[in-house]
């Protein structure tokens, strides 16, 4: 299995900070399976602005954030497996769709993010994934099918 860390992960992905929400992968199957990591600290911009009055509840983080890390991480195993195959993928990743999403717990400032994802299948330029995240040794999310795709450019009607 390999493992790469943050400066491989940021030639793999177009996501830059803010928005890149990977920070780690511990393993990698090509193909198969990726578990990652992402640090939750509290200097992130989910946090800014918050009234230091709020109980601690206040500073679970955002499970839209939550998702969008878990797909990051299924992004890179998909773009890392292809580049492996001499097969990069051309065009502009989209999160597609998460369902089947099953949220039993939370992450605060402080913890870190286990991402486990698997692919289900690839078809075309269509990723379609699943998996869990956990902090430490509690399962916080399930997610049973997330979509990925890879779109050209955006039509445009200059008629």
């Amino acid at each position: 299995m390999t493992t790469l860390e943050h400066a491989d992960i940021r030639r793999i992905l177009p996501h830059r900070h803010p928005v890149l929400l990977v920070d780690r992968v511990l393993e990698i199957e090509p193909g198969a399976r990726i578990v990652t990591t992402k640090a939750v600290t509290g200097s992130e911009p989910c946090y800014a602005g918050l009234d230091e009055n709020l109980p601690s509840a206040a500073y679970a983080y955002p499970v839209s954030l939550l998702v969008e890390s878990f797909g990051q991480s299924g992004a890179v195993l998909w773009l890392h497996s292809a580049a492996l195959k001499d097969e990069p993928v051309e065009g502009t990743l989209i999160f597609g769709s998460a369902r089947d999403v099953t949220i039993t717990g939370s992450a605060c400032p402080g913890d870190v993010l286990r991402h486990i994802v698997e692919i289900d299948r690839i078809i075309g330029d269509n990723a379609f994934m699943r998996g869990e995240t956990w902090v430490g040794d509690v399962r916080i999310a399930t997610l049973g099918s997330v979509l990925a795709v890879v779109r050209d450019g955006l039509a445009s009607d200059d008629s």
